[in-house]
């Protein structure tokens, strides 16, 4: 079957399962024209080698201004004055500039310091699993401990106050979703980005009044010290708040599913739980809460992956599609917990490589490995076909994650 032209990359059939369009994508070629469901086209990369290539493409900056008058048109970006308030942070920066404010975060997400800190994310990771009743034989993992415990972990590692992180509302999250001007949501949409604007500016009053040494502390600082503009500030709080933790949340969920598609795999982490790193990659691999990057541009017309593409048009990669790149990873369709094939797309490549890596790998194999061994027998409690998949753009995982299991284990429990 040919492929239509744009491709139309909504729905919810797509949603709940992108990898079959994605296979019949890259064995057509690297690029596309594709359609999203405010109306915006790209062009989206979908092999390994082609998505490599691109997210270390020098040509193809980030910046929004380089979009042109046919992106702006219908990219649904956030209206003013918050777009210019909230949106340049590192994602939407060029060297030098992201070079300067990526070097403002990288210490707080250090390996070795997110090391350090595991044990204090099994014991908040415990505490959630405390609070489900001895008696209960179920839960939507989503509401009781995967939304929950990223941002948990997230006040802990940038200094959040519980005061401040208390009064955090989750749906803050969604101003990140593309709402168009004549969507019958804006209103609500344009509601949550003031709220979530008097949140950081309480944030910002709040460290520098009290600034700790906390990255939150130490970003503060920095505006006042001439290193950030306000609007860079505020953009970096807001990264940080909403693509510092809902992207975890999701991959949590995704994970579950796999594991619960594929008991026998399950078990044996159960049995060796040694192999939970190693299991982590795979499951980001198979199905990566970061589904789609974020917008890209060229300066000028080019060629790219040998198609011409008009300056300022948006480019974006598949990760999941690149991640089942059978040039790349053999069976790439299957969960293998002893696959050695190389890393994965799942947090980026190039100089946007997540700054959080480190973090998110340990959560992941804190929370998973939490849930596996003081939940035995855990299923799902739907079918698998009516789990409701979340509908954003870039992003994949599940809104709601209802399971069954036995008795829950106690922490005291563990061998």
């Amino acid at each position: 079957m040919s492929l239509p032209d744009p491709v139309p990359l909504y729905g919810p059939e797509y949603k709940r399962d992108p990898y079959p369009l994605y296979a019949r994508m890259r064995e057509a070629g690297p690029i596309h024209r594709v359609l999203f469901p405010s109306g915006v086209t790209a062009w989206l990369v979908t092999g390994h080698a082609a998505a490599q290539r691109t997210l270390a493409d020098p040509r193809l900056g980030k910046n929004h201004a380089l979009g042109n008058d046919r992106w702006r048109a219908r990219a649904s970006i956030m209206p003013e004055p918050q777009h210019s308030q909230l949106q340049v942070h590192l994602l939407h920066q060029d060297p030098p500039k992201h070079t300067a404010m990526r070097q403002l975060v990288t210490d707080a997400f250090a390996p070795r310091r997110m090391e350090e800190l595991r044990p204090r994310f099994q014991q908040m990771a415990d505490a959630l699993l405390d609070a489900i009743p001895a008696e209960a034989d179920g839960a939507d993992l989503v509401r009781c401990f995967a939304a929950r415990f990223p941002f948990q972990v997230l006040s802990e590692v940038i200094g959040l106050p519980p005061h401040l992180a208390a009064r955090f509302r989750r749906e803050w999250g969604k101003v990140v979703a593309p709402v168009g001007p004549a969507d019958p949501g804006r209103p609500a949409y344009e509601a949550l980005l003031r709220e979530l604007q008097g949140y950081i500016a309480e944030i910002v009053a709040d460290r520098r009044e009290h600034p700790g040494d906390g990255l939150l502390g130490r970003l503060v600082l920095a505006r006042d010290e001439g290193e950030l503009t306000q609007e860079e500030l505020d953009s970096m709080i807001f990264q940080l708040l909403v693509a510092g933790q809902e992207p975890v949340t999701n991959q949590i969920t995704t994970a579950l599913v796999n594991l619960m598609r594929h008991p026998e795999a399950l078990e044996r982490l159960r049995a060796e739980p040694a192999l939970m790193p190693r299991a982590v990659e795979e499951l980001m691999r198979l199905d990566s809460a970061f589904e789609l990057t974020t917008w890209r541009f060229l300066a000028e017309d080019a060629d790219l992956h040998g198609t011409r593409v008009p300056a300022g048009d948006s480019v974006i990669v598949s990760l999941c599609a690149a991640n089942r790149d059978p040039e790349r990873f053999p069976d790439p369709d299957t969960l293998d917990l002893d696959r050695a094939q190389g890393p994965h797309l799942g947090f980026g490549h190039g100089i946007h490589f997540c700054p959080g890596a480190a973090l998110a790998r340990i959560e992941l194999q804190v929370a998973l490995g939490t849930l596996i061994r003081r939940l035995p027998g855990l299923r799902l409690a739907v079918p698998d076909e009516e789990l409701s998949w979340i509908p954003a753009v870039l992003g994949r995982g599940t809104s709601e994650l209802p399971v069954a299991f036995e008795r829950p284990v106690c922490p005291r429990s563990r061998g």
